[in-house]
This record gives C-alpha cells, structure tokens and sequence, in this order.
C-alpha cells in the first residue's frame, strides 16, 4: 500500500511540474546571457634547479595519480642549415626509434606495457621529449625516457624507414588541396625567411640525411644549459627532484649556438596566388599577411578582435560563408605567434562553383572588422575569450604546455591566473585599434587552390590585384620518387 501512495504522490509531482514548465514561455529571440567568467585560479608553480644548472618548473596536482614531465630543448625548424631542411624534424622523429641499446619495438613494448606514453617533436624555435604516465609507473617510464634523451642510438634501418615515410607524405601532398594551399601560403609570404620552409624538408634534403647528420645535430643542441623540464602532476617537488637528479644531473652543458632569427618583410600589395588542381571538387582559400610577435603588447586586443573575425564558430566570417551563403562547412582565421612575428590567416574549403564570391566575402569581412565593432560584440568576444580559458587547464599535458609558453617567453608567475581580468578589461578602443593595424585586406596575399579552367575568370573578374597561374610542382616540386 505504501508503494502505490509513493508512485501516486510521485506521478501527482511529475504532472504538477510538466504543467508548470510547459506553460512558461521562453524568450528564444535572443541568445542566452552568459555567466560572469570566475577568475582562475592554479596551484603554486615551483621553481628549482638540478646540480647541473638545469632549470626544472613545476605544478602539482595530485586529484588523479598521473604525472606529465616534459623536457624541451631550444632548437627547432629554425635551426635547420639551408641545405638540410628538415633536419630537426627528423632527428627528433628518430630519438624513440632506437636508444640505450634498445630497439624501436623494444622501447614501444615497455612503454605499452607501463600503460605510459612518451613523445617527441620539434617546433620552429623548441623541440621537446614528453612522457604521460600513471604515478605508479613513474619511475620506470622515466628511465626509458633518459635513455631516448641522454642515449639516442639513431639505427640506419630506422633512418631508412623514416626517409621514405617522409618522401610517401610528400608524395600524398601533392593530391591534397589543403596542404598544397598552407605550404604555398608560407611558401609566398615569407620567401627565404625560415617560416617558409617545409618542416619536413624537400626530396634532396630527405635523402641526403645521415645518421651522421642527426648525431651532429643532437650533439650541437642537446644540452642541459639549452634545455628546461615541465613537470605536472601527482608528485611532491623533492621527490621529483631527487628522481630528475639522478636521471638527468650528469647531462653535460656545452656551448650552443644561438640563432638569431630576422622579422619576416611585410606584404607590400595584394596578389593572388591560383594553384591549377584539375578537377578538384573544391577550392582550398587562405588569405593572409604577417602578423603579430607573442610579446607585442596588442596580445590580448589581438585574441579578442580575432575572436569575432574568425576565431570561433559564431564569428562573423563562419556566420557570413556557412551559414548566410552556405559556400563551406566552416571559414576561420587565426595569429600565429612566435618570438618574431608569425602570420594572421583567413581560410576555408569552397565549393568550387562559388570560388569567387566566397574570396569576395572574405575580403568584405577584412574590411567590415575594421570599422568600429559595437560595444556588445567586443563584450561577447570578451567573455567568449575568458570563459574558454580554464579549458587550456583541464588535463596536465594542457597545463603543461601553458608551464611551457610561460617558460619560453619569459611571462610573470601571475600571468594565467591574471589574463582573465586582463582580457576583460581591455577597452573598446583598444580591439578597434589592433582590427585596424594588423587587418589590412590591400596587402595580403591569397592562395587559391582549385580547377583553373572553372575558377579563373571568376577570379580575374573581382579585379582583386595581380593573379599569379602555378602549377603543384611550383609549390612541392615533382613527384618525389619513393624506391621499396
């Protein structure tokens, strides 16, 4: 009896609610207000050295026993000589693929047994060794990763291997409309500037690599006075230093080299580069110029105005080419930032129908952003900006790459847990003045890559600036030739 009472009391609520709620109406013609962001707020970063100077920054988080360490090294694509390309890129692709004696499969079975990951990889200006693993393999997986640090053997199997899987994906890039348009992008904006080479390299500097090569450049650049460690996680910061002590204390410093990198020559007037993919299905757009130096104190003006350019899927270029004219599935730009300026890109995939009119609406976005944008989108954007952030702190890798941004540039101790407050205090004036002086739509270059015989003369017909007709061998050279 008891039961039927609770299931008619309950059914009598359940009908009372649905009523109540049903007989609201809600307001749909504007969009929900946002919360107020919440500042963030991060453990402690901790700061100490090994006895070798070498310099160690630490975040604990001990809510999931996981622990994320990183140790990056200040060498990159940048420090690639001119005749060999690509250089750092595989070195650093080789450094797991054989070290202290252990083969490839070798060290990828103890890792896989550990249930842990280890990495790496370059950059333009840093490469980096990464390990991701559970606290109770620590220390095992650390000693795996000494060895792919201190130890890389560098087997001519694996270098033979590596030089083909490199030359195949050269190979595939010349059907990639996508890739064809960003190596051609940086290929015709920079020049001879280092942001213009290929980060794989071309097919003569790939199979003019040695061994010999990858030793001398790991040996010129691997050094602990040119390195620093990221660590996050479930570990206390003695602990942490005793194990790194032992592991990585006698890595030896030496003399490095420093590279000096000149800032990139600004676009002087609009050219559009037509790259002839017959047959393609579709046009791959990207517009651009150079743009901004991570230190530039526009930053955060930078973030926001691009934020309602293209920066998030309700920004206006996404807004006006997918859904008012639905040309493509998505238009987005964005800034890449570095210790000398990187370059601002526009881009999308089009149909190629309507090659021209969307390049048209990309230009007449450029140039409505800078008119004066109105206080309640730069509001919007403002909050859109802050209440994202947090999200680039929701797993130790993340953390652990934001620990690595504050390192390479040197940003205060404060820096995360103020930028929220400082994003939302920017003025008005102060995202209208970064829309004027970094979005100049008359001295940008454009690649199109697409049908010629279907998407010239529309293009022509825009009267834009000059058109400059290349072929796919233009940009990647031919057809690499990959031997079994």
């Amino acid at each position: 009896m008891k039961k039927i009472i609770f299931f008619v009391n309950v059914s009598i609520f359940i009908f009372i609610f649905s009523s109540a709620a049903m007989s609201q109406n809600p307001d749909r013609t504007t969009p929900p207000k946002l919360p107020d962001p919440n500042p963030l707020q991060l453990p402690q970063i901790q700061h100490f050295k090994l006895s070798n100077g070498l310099k160690v920054i630490l975040m604990e988080k001990h809510e999931v026993p996981l622990v994320q360490l990183n140790v990056v090294v200040k060498t990159g694509t940048v420090n690639d000589p001119e005749d060999k390309t690509g250089l750092a890129n595989i070195t650093l692709d080789m450094m797991d693929e054989g070290a202290g004696g252990k083969s490839s499969l070798e060290i990828a079975d103890a890792i896989d047994f550990l249930g842990a990951e280890i990495s790496t990889k370059s950059g333009q200006y840093y490469s980096e060794v990464d390990l991701h693993t559970p606290l109770s393999k620590f220390d095992e997986a650390l000693k795996i990763m000494g060895d792919i640090i201190l130890h890389p053997d560098f087997p001519e199997n694996e270098l033979k291997r590596k030089k083909k899987e490199r030359l195949t994906i050269i190979t595939q890039w010349h059907d990639n409309p996508s890739s064809i348009a960003g190596i051609a992008f940086n290929k015709y904006l920079y020049g001879n500037h280092p942001y213009g080479r290929i980060y794989l390299g071309d097919e003569k500097s790939i199979n003019s690599f040695s061994t010999d090569d990858l030793k001398k450049f790991y040996n010129e650049y691997f050094k602990s006075n040119n390195a620093f460690v990221v660590a996050v996680g479930d570990i206390k910061k003695d602990d942490l230093k005793t194990k790194l002590e032992n592991l990585l204390g006698k890595w030896q410093s030496g003399n490095v080299k420093d590279v000096s990198v000149a800032e990139p020559e600004q676009v002087k007037k609009r050219i559009i580069y037509l790259i002839d993919k017959p047959g393609s299905a579709q046009s791959v757009i990207y517009i651009g110029r150079i743009g901004a130096k991570r230190l530039t104190p526009d930053y955060n003006s930078i973030i926001v105005m691009n934020t309602i350019l293209g920066g998030s899927f309700t920004s206006r270029l996404n807004d006006n080419l997918r859904e008012q004219h639905g040309y493509t599935y998505g238009a987005r730009s964005r800034f890449s930032f570095g210790p000398v300026p990187g370059n601002f890109i526009a881009y999308a995939s089009v149909q190629t129908e309507v090659t021209d009119k969307a390049l048209n609406e990309f230009f007449k976005e450029l140039n409505r952003i800078r008119e004066p944008i109105p206080e309640e989108e730069i509001n919007r954007a403002k909050n859109l900006v802050a209440l994202s952030y947090p999200s680039d702190f929701q797993s130790v890798s993340n953390i652990a790459n934001q620990l690595e941004n504050m390192m390479e540039y040197n940003l205060p101790s404060d820096y995360f847990d103020s930028y929220i407050t400082q994003v939302l205090n920017l003025k008005d004036n102060e995202v209208n003045a970064a829309a004027e002086k970094y979005i100049l739509p008359d001295k940008m270059i454009a690649v199109v890559v697409g049908d010629k015989t279907k998407i010239e003369d529309g293009l022509k017909a825009l009267n834009l600036g000059e058109i400059k007709n290349l072929s796919i061998e233009d940009v990647l050279g031919k057809v690499p030739v990959v031997e079994d």
